[in-house]
């Protein structure tokens, strides 16, 4: 257990303290009975209040007391709590065609207004991951729930080199299948290790995960993406294909070259359709949040911190409301 605000347990120390002072009221106590013991009244008055019963309520108002300023610091504890979840992961083409004005105000910037659209309309229970990918793909965001650090990462995009489809997915797949504490979490303008060929798992594994590939599908780099696509196949991924740019295409210069480069519809559909995804061109971006509904969440059991102050704090009411009760009823006051 820790605490949101522990410099309050210092608060804890006014309980031995009362436990000194009820100390020194039984000695009291006890010499007023004894310095009075000859009188009758005196003695039948002690009679009465004789036993560890006389304890029992100042006990139990020491116990709540103890438990109402525990509950001052916010304590929070690691709960195991069941609920719905489904990791999907945005897959960036940042790809040098990517900054192609033909949809304005860049490829890539259409891109990231799509996928910020879309991260604003999922549930809290959706992890949402973030990849880039070029001549090779690479993790920039673990998938997570925390909004504005999946914003964050897409904000850090930009244009790099060539276009490998086949490592996005592959890439994409990984982060899915790791542990997220090992997955990196930074972005950087350098040329990343490749990575390799996913380890085989039982078919159907990861249902619960999709990945949304966000390019203008021009691919000119190894692997094939369709090789790719089949390693999502067997683990139960879903390839939903966002189409970035005009079929018109538009001329780019690039490295002193001036290259023409126009949207690939036709490889996202085939990649779309081979994952039993689905595809959405540059007119149909706004019916992104669908893909939620097509998720087959699983049910997860999953450790969360949780504050358990409401809990110290029904406890520690009850034990006082108990202890109150005790004395009215034995002694026809409170202690």
């Amino acid at each position: 257990m820790s605490f949101i605000w522990p410099t309050l347990l210092i608060l804890l120390i006014a309980i031995p303290l009362g436990i000194v002072l009820y100390i020194r009221l039984m000695q009291r106590r006890r010499r007023i009975v004894a310095n009075f013991g000859s009188l009758g009244f005196v003695q039948a008055a002690a009679g009465q209040m004789l036993g560890l019963r006389r304890h029992i309520p100042p006990l139990l108002f020491l116990i709540g007391i103890t438990i109402l300023l525990i509950a001052l610091a916010r304590p929070e504890t690691v709960v195991s709590l069941p609920r719905q979840e489904g990791t999907i992961l945005l897959t960036f083409d940042v790809s040098g065609s990517m900054a192609a004005e033909d949809v304005p105000p860049s490829r890539l910037e259409a891109a990231k207004a799509a996928a910020r659209d879309f991260i604003e309309r999922q549930p809290r229970n959706i992890q949402i991951g973030v990849v880039a990918f070029s001549d090779s793909g690479f993790a920039v965001q673990a998938p997570t729930n925390d909004k504005d650090a999946i914003l964050a990462a897409i904000n850090r995009l930009a244009p790099q080199r060539g276009t490998s489809i086949g490592q996005a997915v592959l890439a994409s797949l990984k982060v899915i299948s790791a542990d997220t504490s090992q997955v990196p979490r930074l972005y950087s303008n350098l040329t990343p290790t490749p990575l390799p060929s996913p380890t085989p798992v039982p078919q159907g594994t990861y249902t619960s995960s999709v990945i949304v590939l966000l390019s203008d599908g021009e691919n000119n780099e190894t692997p094939d993406p369709l090789s790719a696509a089949q390693a999502a196949i067997e683990r139960g991924v879903r390839i939903y294909t966002v189409g970035i740019g005009s079929a018109a295409g538009t001329s780019l210069r690039v490295n002193g070259f001036t290259v023409h480069t126009q949207l690939d519809e036709a490889m996202l559909q085939q990649i779309a359709e081979t994952t039993s995804g689905a595809y959405y061109s540059p007119t149909n971006q706004q019916n992104l949040h669908t893909i939620y509904d097509d998720m087959n969440a699983q049910l997860v059991v999953k450790p969360e911190k949780m504050e358990v102050t409401a809990l110290f704090a029904g406890a520690g009411v009850l034990i006082l409301l108990i202890g109150g009760i005790c004395s009215l009823l034995w002694f026809s006051r409170l202690p």
